[in-house]
């Protein structure tokens, strides 16, 4: 949509995912003097802190949508702001001593969720976290019942399934290995494969 894009992370492998999909990378001191609009979706807390906040241009928006309301340091926004207003539903505006307004939407909390024009997440991602969640449950309870009671990652093998079903209610399709493909990408998998 022709936006110019900046993605800040901590794990170096997705930053340079992030590279290589056309984004600019840098950290987040450098991107707050370089953004307009901010999203965290890290899962992780104080990811947008006091020292950014001194680093955005005068109108900045601020939005979470990965975890609750701990992204954006709130706190910190507050104690800094000289005036708080709420110029619109779903808006909360901090007015900065030296004139910048930086403005947040759904108070901080996931924005696609909580905000007055959210409408929660898409039908396309829910119905695959929930074939997940059935598919999951539905080996756990069947095809492995001797389980000990734990915390387990989901198998490749269910979410290629599921990724698959979609792709078939799509009407998409994918190609099929040949049998030298097969045993090419077998020989690279197998564990005792020396190089």
């Amino acid at each position: 949509m022709g936006a110019k894009t900046i993605v800040t992370e901590v794990d170096p492998r997705k930053a340079l995912e992030a590279h290589m999909d056309g984004h600019r990378v840098m950290d987040m001191t450098e991107a707050a003097e370089a953004g307009d609009v901010f999203i965290s979706a890290t899962g992780n807390r104080e990811v947008m802190r006091a020292e950014h906040f001194e680093r955005m241009a005068d109108g900045a928006v601020l939005a979470n949508s990965g975890h609750f309301d701990v992204e954006i340091d709130i706190d910190a926004l507050e104690e800094m702001a000289a005036e708080i207003t709420h110029p619109k539903e779903g808006v909360t505006r901090y007015h900065m001593p030296d004139g910048r307004r930086l403005n947040l939407l759904a108070a901080g909390r996931l924005v696609n969720l909580t905000g007055p024009y959210s409408q929660g997440h898409p039908a396309e991602v829910m119905d695959t976290t929930f074939a997940m969640m059935f598919v999951a449950a539905y080996d756990m309870l069947v095809d492995d019942p001797g389980l000990d009671p734990g915390l387990y990652g989901i198998p490749d093998r269910l979410d290629r399934e599921v990724a698959a079903r979609k792709l078939e209610t799509l009407g998409l399709s994918t190609e099929d290995l040949t049998e030298s493909q097969q045993a090419y990408y077998e020989e690279w998998e197998h564990p005792d494969s020396s190089f």
